[in-house]
């Protein structure tokens, strides 16, 4: 199991939403097919296949808790991420 694919599980086990990495959440995100752009310190994602978009902005070099919960549920919702990651 690969560096991103252990991200996605400690994601999706919602054990420690707030010790994740602000910019692995970013690349995590961009692996799975998100394209990013940044507007001041929102990291804004969006996906062809999600009708959501993801807004991001760090806490230091962290992520905000409330913001994995979102990024959790995008994940389950259109099962983001099941084949490898890595």
């Amino acid at each position: 199991m690969g560096k991103y694919s252990r991200l996605r599980e400690k994601i999706l086990s919602g054990s420690a939403d707030g010790n994740i990495y602000f910019s692995a959440l970013c690349h995590l995100l961009m692996r799975l097919g998100f394209n990013e752009r940044v507007k001041g310190g929102h990291h804004i994602f969006t996906h062809d296949d999600v009708d959501e978009i993801i807004n991001l902005q760090p806490k230091g070099s962290k992520s905000k808790p409330y913001q994995i919960k979102q990024v959790r549920m995008i994940l389950v919702k259109y099962h983001l991420g099941e084949s490898n990651v890595d």
